[in-house]
């Protein structure tokens, strides 16, 4: 047993029998042709290396053995001694003056339980766990962008007083989505996981299908909370990599003067309803098939775009590229006219718990259109309303909304302040007579009525 390399096994065999297990073929070839031991779909052979004698057995009551030999599972064969195995002989016998036949015969064993130590079956674990922690790296960073967006959120109105901080907040953001949530994690959310999701609704929901991609299972639940409380501008104006890439494009063709076309009003407001119409398409196909409607949901070009890096085939690569060359002279066209997923988001968000974005009533669209004018994609209606379907939550209005160089009425708030301020800060006083001071004059301070 000491001469065993590790991963090696020793058997014995031995016979008593008419028919000599080992032969004489050995001798020659170096073979034992009359032996073999299979586990499962194993088979191995012995050879003469892998044979030693066995001398007498110090076992008290040992039957007498013609035949005692010792023979050597090398660790080649992946021999496990812990399931059984056969030994198996083969016997040729003479069937006429040239004829012979063979016969197998075929031994079981096992080694008895009271010798073998068993370890714990491994607990296996679900595959997603896995695939979690091998993206830790990335599931910490979009954690952290995920927070601090929270905090852009939650603190909107501090910084859209302070634009100098928000503009460049911003803007990293948006290179923050496209770099690292699009061309490097691959997490562009689409609406074929909205079909995806409603069909496992109604065949049958499965947790594993849905946590087995982490950075998808994160943004969309991110996403489904953002929706409650925000509405689908958080995702469509922050969160989602094609769409900042038209944003960026965007920003990037106003810095070269280019031109910006906006169709009226009127045809704007009816432009909305394509994607709508495409939504409610899909969505049917999908009734019928998932597959066919997950081809058709290539009107989205996120496929080409971003997860592929724009290396494909040169029709969805032609279509890609038009949609964001369309994006430099008007403001985020696909987002507002054919996105699907946008619409799809639009209708829970209507669910919305808070409307923070604030206007001046009785000021913002009557008379005042600064907003609705600046609104790059026109998600604020002639009247002054905020349409909270169409919106992007970029906070522009909002910092508009704070700003008492450029906004009407803060204008005329900040004009009062100024002017109250110079009142309460002016020395006006009358002459008053005190009777009993002989004649002698006081001056007493008399306070200024201060204006709102």
């Amino acid at each position: 047993m000491e001469e065993l390399d590790p991963g090696e096994h020793a058997i014995a065999v031995m016979g008593r029998g008419d028919y000599s297990f080992k032969g004489s073929g050995y001798v020659r070839g170096g073979i034992f042709d009359r032996i073999e031991l299979s586990q499962g779909n194993t088979t191995v052979s012995f050879h003469d290396r892998d044979h030693i004698r066995l001398g007498n057995l110090a076992i008290e009551g040992a039957p007498s053995f013609d035949e005692r030999d010792i023979f050597i599972v090398r660790d080649d064969a992946a021999f496990n001694p812990g399931q059984p195995w056969q030994l198996e002989l083969l016997v040729r016998r003479a069937s006429g003056p040239l004829d012979t036949e063979f016969a197998r015969f075929s031994a079981d064993y096992s080694v008895p339980e009271a010798y073998i130590e068993r370890p714990e079956p491994p607990v296996e674990e679900p595959i997603w766990v896995e695939v979690w922690r091998d993206k830790a790296f990335q599931i910490g960073v979009l954690l952290a962008g995920l927070l601090v967006l929270t905090g852009i959120m939650l603190f909107q109105d501090v910084l859209a007083r302070h634009p100098r901080i928000l503009r460049p907040l911003r803007l990293g953001f948006l290179v923050y989505t496209l770099v690292f949530i699009g061309w490097y994690s691959l997490a562009q959310l689409s609406v074929v996981n909205i079909l995806t999701f409603t069909n496992s609704l109604i065949s049958g929901f499965s947790w594993g299908s849905f946590l087995i991609d982490p950075m998808m299972f994160i943004l969309w639940s991110f996403v489904a909370v953002s929706l409650l409380l925000w509405g689908r501008g958080v995702f469509c104006g922050w969160l989602c990599p094609f769409g900042a890439l038209q944003d960026l494009v965007n920003k990037a063709a106003r810095k070269l003067g280019v031109k910006q076309y906006e169709p009226p009003f009127g045809l704007h407001e009816r432009l909305w309803a394509i994607k709508y119409i495409i939504l409610l398409g899909l969505f049917a196909v999908s009734l019928h098939s998932l597959g066919t409607a997950e081809r058709y949901a290539e009107v989205e070009p996120f496929k080409t775009a971003i997860t592929l890096r724009f290396q494909r085939e040169w029709g969805f690569l032609l279509y890609a590229l038009g949609l964001v060359a369309i994006s430099a002279f008007n403001h985020k066209f696909y987002c507002r006219y054919l996105c699907p997923l946008g619409a799809g988001l639009a209708i829970p968000a209507r669910l919305r718990l808070f409307d923070w974005l604030k206007r001046h009533r009785g000021d913002c669209g009557t008379p005042c259109q600064i907003c609705a004018n600046e609104c790059e994609i026109t998600a604020i209606h002639p009247d002054g309303r905020i349409n909270a379907n169409e919106c992007v939550y970029c906070l522009d209005c909002q910092v508009n909304y704070y700003d008492d160089k450029r906004c009407p009425p803060m204008i005329k708030r900040r004009k009062r302040y100024e002017k109250a301020s110079r009142l309460s800060a002016g020395t006006r006083g009358v002459e008053t007579h005190d009777p009993g001071s002989a004649g002698n004059t006081k001056l007493q301070r008399i306070p200024t009525l201060q204006e709102e």
